[in-house]
């Protein structure tokens, strides 16, 4: 399996979970776009420095793009990349971040929180 479906099938999963599983519809509600918006720029500004530095390396055979010759640095944009880095990359990061936020609203829902909210560990006196 591909890179490219691996991230299609991740961000399927997160979406069906958010809608049908855990019923918390954040794809629904412009609140998650607003704050998906900030984190993405945050995202693609590290994605950029670790793959257009060439710390992180991509086979072309699994991305999409991946067209450019073995040691040259990736595009900027285009051939399957925004800010260096694969398209994938936007996939996993939004599906992440959708999964981590709908499991978030769904146990807070059910009650499941640390008391006292704040302060020392609860089992300690």
């Amino acid at each position: 399996m591909t890179y490219t479906a691996i991230g299609i099938l991740a961000v399927a999963i997160a979406v069906l979970l958010d809608l049908f599983a855990f019923k918390t519809r954040m794809v629904t509600r412009p609140i998650f776009w607003t704050s998906y918006a900030i984190i993405v720029f945050f995202q693609l500004i590290t994605n950029g420095l670790f793959t257009g530095t060439q710390i992180v390396k991509y086979d072309g055979a699994a991305i999409i793009g991946g067209s450019s010759p073995a040691n040259s640095a990736p595009a900027f944009l285009g051939d399957g990349r925004i800010a260096f880095a694969p398209v994938e990359d936007i996939l996993f990061g939004f599906s992440l971040i959708l999964l981590t936020l709908s499991l978030w609203v769904f146990w807070g829902r059910r009650g499941i929180d640390r008391t006292p909210a704040s302060g020392p560990p609860i089992w300690r006196k």
